[in-house]
This record gives structure tokens, sequence and C-alpha cells, in this order.
């Protein structure tokens, strides 16, 4: 299955390079790749085989050629991770932000050590390059309104989830929360602090989780619904991220790679990559699922479930004929405390054999600008 957008993407992005950095030359007024020739726009076969590089050092031509940057601005557009010495002044007047991405990434070769961030720091470049490029180019330039929808058995999350939410940025939300077996009255403060429109409903402590969601998103008021969770950590450009990539893929859902956690027993964070990222796929993170209304209801919403009532929900739109795509996990951090705390079970244990990367302490990428 290929993407729909007839420009560049990031589909097939490549987290861990198997090739080093590349030369992209302009020479007798086109751009070469160890002598091969790139058209423009970059096709996608060309841009697939750039994914095994660590990277391409643009060698700008030193004067104006609207050719040259509109190429680069089709690679950016695909994640392709560029760098530059010292972009010239026609390249910094025309394109700032682009210019400015690439000059600051010096390519690095990882260690193999569970620390080591290389390949992390050249994705998080090419999530900046991404972002800028498309919608230079017009992708995901007018993002639909959004209605977060989010159940919660604990009020003490219920501040934290709220300033997580109201960090979004470039997207129109409201917010749907439905207290889990709680009254209103525990969480006033937390709701006089929210910026966007907030509508609360007080669910039966008894009720599955997937039904007590459905009856939220039966309050939305936008055509496209997401899914919160109440202690998981967002980036502030999470769901403008979701909605930039419906765009480009022209999925039906979409939702992140579940990469990041924070494992709270042991104050440590693990990232796990054994999910790829800016594929099709038939499972993304629960927290972060994102797709149309009226597909949502179409399907039934979430399974009436107390657990797996989000991949329910994901089973039952590809059943339903529609595409699941799976964008990066660079701006999202799921919490683990103790396996009673979740509606699912699985042992601390298991997220250490996984990781492919540990740090002590809350560590995060970069993308969700953690304060």
């Amino acid at each position: 299955m290929t993407v729909t957008t007839g420009m560049c993407s990031p589909y097939g992005f490549t987290r861990s390079p198997t090739e080093e950095t590349a030369a992209l030359s302009w020479s007798d007024g086109r751009w070469t790749i160890g002598g091969r020739p790139l058209a423009v726009p970059p096709p996608a076969a060309d841009v697939a085989a750039l994914r095994p590089l660590r990277g391409l050092r643009v060698e700008w031509p030193s004067e104006p050629v609207a050719e040259a940057l509109d190429a680069v601005a089709g690679l950016a557009a695909a994640g392709v991770p560029l760098t530059c010495h010292d972009p010239p002044g026609w390249v910094r007047e025309a394109d700032p932000v682009l210019a400015g991405l690439a000059a600051a990434w010096t390519p690095e070769a990882g260690d193999g050590r569970p620390e080591s961030v290389a390949d992390l720091r050249r994705e998080e470049h090419s999530v900046l390059l991404r972002r800028h490029a498309l919608r230079a180019g017009g992708v995901g330039t007018r993002l639909a309104p959004v209605t977060v929808v989010m159940a919660t058995r604990r009020p003490h999350y219920v501040g934290h989830a709220l300033r997580q939410l109201a960090r979004q940025r470039g997207v129109g939300l409201e917010a749907v929360v439905a207290l889990h077996g709680f009254p209103a009255t525990r969480v006033r403060e937390a709701v006089e602090e929210f910026p966007h429109p907030l509508t609360l409903i007080e669910a039966e402590p008894d009720a599955p989780l997937g039904t007590v969601l459905n009856t939220a998103a039966a309050r939305a008021s936008t055509g496209i619904v997401a899914k919160w969770d109440d202690d998981d950590w967002y980036g502030p450009e999470h769901l403008a991220d979701l909605l930039l990539a419906m765009a480009y893929s022209g999925a039906d859902l979409v939702g992140t790679a579940p990469e990041f956690f924070y494992l709270q027993p042991l104050h440590t964070t693990i990232r796990r990559v054994d999910y790829s990222s800016e594929v099709w796929a038939d499972h993304v993170a629960g927290g972060t699922i994102l797709l149309g209304r009226e597909l949502f209801e179409q399907v039934g919403g979430f399974g009436p479930l107390d657990r797996g009532e989000d991949a329910h929900l994901v089973h039952a739109v590809e059943a339903a004929g529609g595409r699941v795509y799976r964008t990066h996990g660079l701006g999202y951090v799921l919490r683990r405390s103790v396996s009673a705390d979740h509606t699912w079970n699985l042992p601390l244990a298991h997220f250490l054999r996984v990781a492919a990367n540990q740090w002590r302490g809350f560590r995060p990428s970069v993308i969700l600008e953690a304060p």
C-alpha cells in the first residue's frame, strides 16, 4: 500500500541507518547523489533508496536556483535527515527554517550502548524537518478541530492529563472527560484551569472502560475523535502530528508507535523500537488513537470491554476496510507503575527486556518538549 498524497512523505523512514552520510551535489543544473541524478520532486523510489543513509550532506549551488530548493524541500518532507555546513544567503532568505535545521544537525554514529542517543537525535531531526517542509508545502495547514475523550478512575491524575492537553498547539480542540466512579467535585480545581471547552461526565464505577469512552465520544461536537490516557505524557504537537500523518498518508485511523516508557517504580525511561514507525500497521499505542467520528460511529466505537477496548476499535476499522497508519512515537511517553494500576498486566521486567535504550530518570525525546 502506498501513501495517497502526491508530495514526498516520511512513509518508510528507517530508524537505524546502515550506510553513512552521502553528498547531495548540484552540478550541471541538477542534484546528484553518488553520481546518480535526483529527480524533482524526488519520486518515492528515489526516496526509498535513501532510507538506509545516515543523512545527506547538502552542497548548495552558490546562486539561487528554485528547482534546487524544491528538491531539498521534498527530501525534508520525506524526513530524510539533511545537514549542511553553511547554507548560502539565498537559501537562508528563501527558507530560513529549513536552512537553520540543516545547519544545526551533525550526523553521529551510534556506539551500540543502551544509552546511546545518536539514532534518536537523527530521528528527532527528521521529525522537525518533515513537520516544517510538509506544512510549508501546504500539507496539514488546515487542521480540523478534535474532540479528545478520556476516561479516568484516578482523580489525582486529572490535573496532569489536562495540563498535557492544554499544551497542544496548532489545532482546535475540546475535551470530554468521563469520571469513572467519582464525582466532579473532586477535580473542580483542575477543571477550572483548563483553557478549552470541557465536558465532564460522571460514569458508573462498574461500567466497562470501553462503554465509558463511547459515552464520552457521543458528546463530541467535532468530526474527529482522539483518545487520551490520564497518566501519560504528550508533546505539544501530538495532535497536530497525528492530523499531519492522516493528511500525508490518507489513513482512516492514525496513532503513534508505543516507544517511550517511564517505569515509575524504577525511575527509569526505556525506548523500544520493535514497533516501526511511518508504516501501515495493525497496532498503535492505545492512548494515541485518532480517527473520524463518522467512521468511529460506523464501526461501533471502542469495544465494550475493560481491557483491549482500543485494540478492538483498531481491528473494527480494519474489518470495515479502513486503513491504519502508525507515525513516530517521539512525542508520547507511557507511564508504567505497578501492574495493578493499569488495565493490562505486564511486569516491569518485560519492558527492560525489550528496551533498545535505557536511561536513569525521566528521559523523553526532545520532541516531547518536557518542561
